[in-house]
């Protein structure tokens, strides 16, 4: 990936710039907001997302009053130079009204409902999972397996395991993704039993790519 610098950005005539923000967890836009030459260099002093309200006419870091803050982990910048991607760790949720996303609403006329963000569900499961760890045994399933030891969650993997090749191996294309859902959950609380964030498995697979000519 080619790298850039705040010198290459392409403000506006009002000196501002577009900045989306992206959970780099799940992958969820979290919101989009603007930034100055200002608010970038204290972002990346910072390590945390520092914007330009508009409204306020101020320099504003997102969630020094609330606590939401959010972790730089990467800046990218589009082909233009002219919007910036935010890829952050949140602290909690990224919306004032306490949605963990600001977009939160969809137009009923495009799209299937609840379909078109499947591929974030992975992330979102396993921070959800990891919340769930410490409830009590008798009321959550996960807390109950974990509770239970490193070798039942093993057991339980290699059980999910078998009956998903079961399924593929006869042709139970229902079953197969009934089963192959319960194994993906089942690794997730593995990784928590292990102590291995999810991500890091995914970045083991990410080193495994060997990238285009074009990354």
């Amino acid at each position: 990936m080619k790298v850039f610098s705040l010198d290459d950005v392409k403000f506006d005539r009002d000196g501002l710039v577009p900045v989306v923000v992206q959970d780099s967890g799940t992958g969820e836009v979290l919101m989009a907001a603007w930034a100055n030459r200002e608010a970038l260099e204290l972002t990346v002093e910072r390590g945390e997302m520092v914007f330009w309200s508009r409204s306020r006419r101020e320099i504003w870091h997102k969630g020094l009053t609330s606590g939401n803050r959010m972790k730089l982990m990467e800046l990218r910048a589009d082909c233009d130079g002219d919007t910036l991607l935010a890829l952050v760790t949140p602290a909690g949720p990224a919306c004032h009204t306490g949605a963990v996303s600001c977009f939160f609403r969809r137009l009923p006329q495009v799209g299937p409902e609840a379909d078109a963000d499947a591929g974030t569900f992975p992330g979102r499961l396993f921070r959800y999972l990891e919340s769930r760890a410490g409830d009590s045994p008798e009321e959550s399933y996960t807390a109950r397996l974990l509770a239970s030891g490193r070798s039942r969650v093993a057991q339980k993997v290699g059980e999910e395991g078998v009956e998903t090749a079961l399924a593929l191996a006869t042709g139970d294309a229902e079953g197969f993704r009934y089963e192959a859902a319960d194994l993906l959950y089942h690794l997730e609380v593995a990784c928590i039993s292990a102590g291995v964030p999810f991500q890091s498995v995914l970045l083991e697979l990410k080193s495994r790519h060997k990238p285009d000519a074009t990354s």
